[in-house]
C-alpha cells in the first residue's frame, strides 16, 4: 500500500529507517527516477514510501510525523543497549555499533 511521497530520496530513506526501527515493514519505490526528470513528470519521479501491511498505516503516519518534528528541545540523551554509548536525542541509531534505539525505551 502506498503511504506517501517523500520530498527527496534522503528523507524517504530516513522514513524507511524510522519505520523499520519500529518493526514496520516498508519499501521505498522510485529511488532512481530522478534521472528521468523531464522525460517523466516531476510528480511521478518522487520517492514513494510503501507499506507491506496496510494495517500499519495509522502507526506509520504517527511515527513519520513525530520523526519530522525531531526531538523536543532539551530531550535527554539515550544509552545504546548494545555497547553502552551515550547518544544525543536526535540519533536513532548508535554511531559506534549500529544498533537501533528501541522506540519504547527512548
Amino acid at each position: 500500500m502506498k503511504l506517501m511521497r517523500a520530498p527527496n530520496l534522503i528523507i524517504g530513506q530516513h522514513w524507511v529507517n524510522v519505520l523499520e526501527t519500529a518493526g514496520i515493514a516498508c519499501e521505498l519505490h522510485n529511488r532512481y527516477l530522478n534521472g528521468a526528470l523531464g522525460e517523466i513528470p516531476a510528480d511521478q519521479c518522487a520517492p514513494e514510501l510503501w507499506l507491506v501491511d496496510e494495517r500499519d498505516e495509522v502507526i506509520a503516519r504517527r511515527l513519520i510525523e513525530a520523526a519530522s518534528r525531531g526531538p523536543a528541545p532539551g530531550a535527554p540523551q539515550w544509552q545504546c543497549q548494545q555497547c553502552g554509548e551515550m547518544l544525543e536525542a536526535q540519533f536513532t541509531v548508535c554511531w559506534q555499533c549500529g544498533t537501533a534505539r528501541d522506540p519504547l525505551l527512548g
